[in-house]
């Protein structure tokens, strides 16, 4: 099989709504679409949202990169430290950091899934936003008040961020999958159709863990347990508030706002 088939294949083209994990998918299932949604449960769309709700502007950068300072300086915008190492008062991709932070307008916020990922696509021509549990209602709403060819659904990716294995390659995380199903059950009760077999998973896989429990389930999950042996189990219970946000992180000029 060519290159170029697979690359059609993989991009979902004959389906509205279409669902895909990480950057690689990100990349391929966005090809002429209208409007992308990146999802990072744990933690960097939850810690958007909250940092939308507060008024706060955020600048998606990849992370690790020796550039991030200079990205802050040119924003006149505050760089977010790293989880494990953020002292008092400092600002993290823990979502909790935010409030004891003081007045901030701007922040650089690294993360090496959603971030990138939102650096990533930010020149690549679809519109995007941003989304996790706490938002998946107000998202959905937003994409489908957005003007459109009467008779004729906008094209829509949504992007699982997933995490990461210790050799960088991609591990899909089961929080990631419920956040985008999230999203796509939201949409579908909004009227949408045309989903790919891929969204129609994700949904699914959503609609069985609200029938379970999400914050139990997200504890319990790879990326929760991580997150706890570390200190942050406090993250897991803010990225499970489901539907508390009414914020719409919206990417212009590199730049999210909401």
């Amino acid at each position: 099989m060519t290159p170029s088939l697979l690359s059609r294949i993989g991009s979902q083209a004959e389906f509205a709504v279409r669902m895909e994990w990480g950057t690689s998918g990100a990349a391929v299932v966005t090809e002429e679409c209208e409007f992308a949604v990146v999802v990072d449960v744990l933690s960097f769309t939850t810690t958007l949202s909250v940092a939308c709700d507060l008024g706060i502007a955020v600048v998606p950068c990849p992370w690790r990169d020796e550039r991030a300072a200079d990205l802050a300086r040119r924003h006149d915008a505050t760089l977010a430290a790293g989880r494990s190492q953020a002292r008092s008062g400092q600002v993290s991709l823990s979502p909790s950091t935010l409030s004891t932070a003081g007045p901030i307008q701007r922040l650089v916020l690294p993360s090496p899934n959603g971030s990138t990922i939102s650096a990533q696509l930010a020149a690549h021509g679809p519109q995007v936003v941003a989304a996790g549990l706490r938002n998946r209602h107000a998202v959905a709403a937003w994409l489908t008040q957005q003007p459109h060819t009467e008779g004729q659904q906008p094209r829509l990716a949504i992007i699982a961020a997933g995490e990461r294995w210790p050799d960088g390659s991609l591990r899909p995380g089961i929080e990631d999958l419920w956040g985008a199903g999230a999203v796509i059950r939201a949409l579908t009760e909004l009227g949408w159709r045309g989903l790919s077999p891929e969204a129609d998973v994700a949904a699914a896989a959503f609609d069985a863990v609200a029938d379970l429990g999400i914050a139990p389930s997200l504890h319990r999950s790879a990326s929760g347990r991580e997150l706890a042996a570390i200190g942050f189990s406090h993250d897991v219970d803010a990225a499970a508030e489901l539907d508390h946000s009414r914020s719409v992180p919206i990417l212009r000029d590199g730049i999210y706002t909401g």
